[in-house]
């Protein structure tokens, strides 16, 4: 990719119709989701291009300032709430965006474009997606939540007003709080939005049943 997009790229079959943009989590990076890929039984379907970007090296300052993979700085968090940079979101947020143009340009429009994220990188993928002004495929957000209510409020666009949402989250997540993913959930809710909620006893992590269903989920989506 352009020196300007790091990135891992993987496509299920040659001259792929769909996009999958795909944001690891704090301090990962874009090989961490690379080993789903296979798991989600994409072969009889029609190509996809998964494309995995790296987040940033910043200092974190909730880690004591450690540079780390981040799609944007978080300040302070505790078990329900996070204190985050929306500048930092914003930028991660147009970086997206000119990776949704560069898929455009790769023939492969919005309508058919999904933008996906784990922890931080859902942040983001909600993000771009519910303020994107042109009707992309889906979200998928697993293990997350909305980092800045009031920055979706203020710039979320009726384009995607009726986008589908996966979202997944475990019951037992010590690091994203369950409240925040059903917090992100209810304010989807309260704004319009259909979400297809997940819930699973596990940690901070994904589990097979949930790409299981969000197999089904995208496949149902790629006509």
């Amino acid at each position: 990719m352009e020196q300007h997009f790091p990135a891992i790229e993987v496509e299920t079959r040659d001259s792929p119709q769909y996009a999958v943009i795909w944001m690891h989590g704090l301090g990962a990076d874009g090989s961490d989701f690379v080993p789903v890929v296979p798991e989600l039984g994409l072969a009889d379907a029609p190509g996809v291009r998964f494309i995995f970007p790296h987040a940033p090296e910043i200092p974190v300052t909730c880690n004591g300032g450690y540079v780390m993979r981040a799609w944007y700085d978080i300040v302070s968090l505790d078990s329900t709430s996070r204190q985050i940079d929306e500048a930092g979101i914003v930028n991660s947020r147009d970086t997206i965006r000119r990776l949704i143009a560069r898929e455009n340009q790769r023939g492969i429009p919005c309508a058919r474009i999904f933008v996906a994220g784990f922890s931080q990188g859902g942040a983001v993928a909600y993000t771009t997606a519910l303020t994107h002004d042109e009707p992309l495929a889906g979200i998928i957000a697993l293990s997350t939540y909305i980092p800045c209510g009031e920055l979706v409020t203020r710039e979320r666009t009726a384009a995607n007003s009726d986008i589908a949402i996966f979202a997944a989250h475990g019951r037992e997540d010590d690091v994203v709080s369950p409240v925040l993913g059903r917090r992100a959930r209810d304010f989807l809710i309260g704004h319009g939005y259909r979400v297809d909620w997940h819930e699973y006893p596990m940690p901070h992590a994904v589990c097979l049943e949930e790409i299981r269903l969000l197999a089904e989920w995208l496949k149902g989506r790629l006509q």
